[in-house]
This record gives structure tokens, sequence and C-alpha cells, in this order.
């Protein structure tokens, strides 16, 4: 069987596509990722030994455009239209000669076209539930939809919400970080967080530095545009709670703010391994994050930024695990409280004792439904997958 599996976004949407393809490698499929060009998602590919089809856009070039432009927001028809436009073709292209394909991340905006022009079936997956309500928007995107779709010959769509994430949306997300209610007459496939196993070691100079002395503070925001002064009021904010600070880079460059050995720089690495020497998490909140920070039983504080993360953020605190910031740019006194939480004892407690909580087998779960449904030449399962 030959599976196309593709996404638009982010890391934390690449990894999981990667997680899943690793899976259907092994159980016998032929397997191709359709991803941004970029070149942590191409090396994050190629450690998998997964073959990629690149789309022409990188992601990074829209974070880096949205955060520096002047000019006004684009219109909603122009919004749709970019990520059509950067999208459609490549993935028409990729899809061809294949039994069925998953997309997942802005690919919503043409999956369908895709499966119906090519005449394959398709599952769309999200990686949080919350995605499931956002109900009020659908509606504003028909007109760009169907401006493409007729300009590729297909009929206008009629129901915005199905075409977007069809009638029964994949799940992929741990169901006690993330249980879900399911919306009136719709039906999810759950399947738990794709996750793909890191082993590689730690660099040798955040290895000596995490030996040196007590566990640090973890500090990054991922692909997220924060302020730059954000790195200082984390930094400040840890030192007042007594402790090391282990600053991740990012996209947004972030970096130390002065030569003291109780700081400490890095860049993209095995979140997996490191997770587990931290004292706690301060992160964005996205989905991929907050899974490994809660499998590693290290204690989070989420300063959400965009999209899903205020639904990460919000869980966190509900389960005892860390804390969440009001807002997305932190200030010492704001962090600094968000941080005292999260460093109590008792966090500290409740966060080891979820870890082991925490489901690992979502992507394998996922590669079995969805080799057995295509292979009945059906739906996919109505049922939520079984531990």
């Amino acid at each position: 069987m030959r599976i196309l599996l593709s996404t638009y976004g982010s890391r934390g949407d690449v990894e999981p596509i990667a997680a899943l393809a690793v899976e259907l490698r092994a159980l016998g499929a032929e397997v191709r990722v359709c991803a941004p060009p970029d070149k942590e998602f191409a090396e994050l590919l190629a450690r998998a030994n997964l073959p990629l089809v690149p789309f022409a856009k990188s992601w990074r070039s829209w974070a880096e455009s949205s955060s520096t432009a002047e000019e006004c927001v684009p219109s909603v028809d122009d919004f749709v239209a970019g990520y059509i436009a950067a999208t459609y073709d490549t993935l028409a292209a990729a899809a061809e000669g294949c039994d069925v394909f998953v997309a997942s991340g802005m690919l919503h905006f043409v999956a369908q076209s895709v499966a119906d022009k090519v005449g394959i079936p398709h599952r769309f997956a999200i990686f949080c539930p919350s995605l499931l309500g956002a109900q009020g928007w659908h509606a504003l995107v028909d007109a760009p939809l169907n401006a493409h779709r007729e300009s590729i010959g297909l009929p206008p769509i009629t129901d915005a919400r199905a075409f977007l994430l069809t009638g029964q949306p994949w799940l992929a997300a741990d169901p006690i970080l993330s249980p879900v209610h399911e919306p009136g007459g719709s039906t999810v496939v759950r399947t738990g967080a794709w996750l793909l196993p890191d082993d590689r070691p730690l660099p040798v100079e955040l290895a000596a530095f995490l030996d040196a002395g007590t566990p640090p503070v973890y500090v990054g925001f991922g692909s997220m545009r924060v302020p730059k002064d954000s790195a200082r009021v984390a930094i400040e904010a840890s030192r007042a709670q007594g402790s090391r600070v282990l600053v991740a880079r990012g996209w947004a460059d972030l970096g130390l703010i002065d030569d003291r050995d109780d700081c400490f720089a890095v860049g993209e690495v095995n979140q997996q391994a490191l997770f587990g020497r931290v004292a706690a998490v301060v992160h964005h909140g996205g989905a991929g994050t907050t899974t490994t920070a809660a499998r590693a039983g290290a204690p989070q504080v989420i300063v959400p930024q965009a999209a899903d993360q205020p639904h990460w953020a919000s869980r966190v605190v509900d389960l005892g695990i860390g804390a969440a910031h009001d807002g997305p740019v932190p200030t010492f006194e704001s962090l600094s409280a968000a941080l005292g939480t999260a460093l109590a004892p008792e966090t500290r407690v409740r966060a080891a004792a979820m870890a082991g909580e925490i489901r690992t087998d979502g992507a394998r779960v996922a590669a079995k439904l969805l080799l057995e449904t295509v292979s009945r030449d059906g739906p996919p399962s109505s049922i939520t997958a079984s531990r």
C-alpha cells in the first residue's frame, strides 16, 4: 500500500507525521512525506530515513513575514488563497499513485480538493481537540475555497467544516492530557499522540552544564516569534527563584544576557532526553512540547502565544502539573509568580506521578487503524481506538 503523509506547519505538525510514517513503514507500507522544506524539518525526516517531498515555500518564511510586515493584516480571502497557492500543486502531484493520504496543519484548505481531484480517500488529523469546537470561522472561508475549486474544475462546497476537517477527523492527542467532548453530530477517531522516538545524545557542552549544578529551568518558545526581551525576563525570574537557566534559541533567536555561568544557550536538541533533567519547562504551549514535558515528569509554565496554546495552558493547570501565564508577554513579576507555582514541591510530585500515565502508542494505533480501514475500502472506524 502506498501512503502519502502530509503537513504544512511547524515542528509540532511535522514530527507527529514523521512518527506515523515510521509506524506505517514498520507495518510494510510504502510511505512518502510531503512537508515544508525548512532545514530542521528536512533533518528530522532524514534522521528517520523518510523521503521528503518538499513544498516550495518554507514554513519559517510565513512566520518571519507575519512578524515583520508593516502592512495591514490580509483579508480572509487573501490569507486562504496564499496557503492554497503554496500547497495545492505540490500536494496534488505527490498524491498521484497513492492509495490514501493523511493531511494535517494548514492543509485543511486543500486536502479535500486534492482527494476529489486525484480520486483517492484522505484522512485529516488534528493534534488538539480545541480545534474541533472552532465553529465561527468556517463560513468565512467559503468564497476562497470555492474560487479555487472552480479554477480546477470541482463543484462548490456546501459544508465548510466538513470540507476542512472531514466528517470524521482524527485526533492525535493524549486522552489524559486532553480529553475531548465531541461536538454534536461529529465523530472523532482518537488514537493518542503520535510520538517520534529520539535517541540522539545531548551535546557534550550541554551535558557538562547539566552536570555542573542543580537542574535548570528550561526556557524555549519553538517557532514562536516572541519578543527578544523574553529571554531577559525569564533569566531574571528564574534566578530570583534560585534556579539556573537553559535558554533555547528557537526561531526568535533568544540568547543570554550576561556571561555568568548559571545560564546556557542551546539550539535544537533532543527534548525527550533533556526534559527529564530540568527543574521546569517554560514554553509556548505547543502540543508536542506539552506532551514531551509531561512524559518527562517536568513541571511546566505555559506562556501561550496563539492557536491551541491556551488550551494546553489550561490543561496543565487543571492537572496540577504546572502554571499558565496570563497573556503572551511575560514580565518579571508575572513569570516569577508562575515559576513559583511550577517549582513548588507538590507540583513536581504531581508531574512525576503523571509521567507514567501518558500514552506512547498513539502512532502505532493510528498506523494499524489506517491500514485496516483502507484495506476494507470503507470509511474510518467511528469507534475510539482502544488502549
